[in-house]
């Protein structure tokens, strides 16, 4: 299991659909940073408030060259939604499967009210433009950690 990823290792490579029929690809995104954040489920608090900051901050990602990607299990069509619903303005990728949220590490067992399951643990990566991960965040909180993702894309 690779939940052992971190700084200076080469990202796990990732092939999947998104919200608006397209597809998304690290292969596709070399030569760009990339900002490859999990998440648990569209359309619930903790989550819409982690797009509606990405998606806030969307001009500064880019003018820094970075491309902002949110991955959940959920279908293109739930994010399709939830892109709608509130106006996102970032890519949102479709990993029903699982093969992302299990490379990254990130497909965990959860405890909620002493009943325990797998879930998304939200969590964020930043890949270099060399297909590098310059930083990882596990066990995220919404409230500003966008801003903490921001400086670091654009430390260099």
């Amino acid at each position: 299991m690779s939940d052992g990823l971190k700084p200076g290792d080469l990202a796990p490579e990732f092939d999947m659909p998104t919200d608006g029929g397209g597809r998304v690809s690290l292969a596709a995104l070399k030569g760009q940073p990339v900002v490859l954040y999990f998440y648990p489920n569209d359309d619930t608090s903790g989550c819409t408030n982690e797009a509606k900051g990405f998606t806030e901050a969307a001009a500064q990602f880019k003018a820094a060259g970075a491309v902002v990607i949110g991955v959940s299990k959920d279908s293109v069509a739930s994010h399709d939604k939830f892109k709608a619903k509130y106006g996102l303005d970032l890519i949102l990728g479709s990993d029903v499967e699982g093969k992302v949220v299990e490379a990254y590490g990130v497909w965990v067992e959860k405890s909620m009210y002493g009943r325990k399951y797998m879930g998304i643990d939200r969590s964020t990566f930043l890949i270099g433009a060399d297909g590098k991960l310059k930083a990882v965040w596990r066990k995220v909180k919404a409230p500003g950690h966008v801003a903490v993702v921001l400086a670091a894309v654009t430390a260099d």
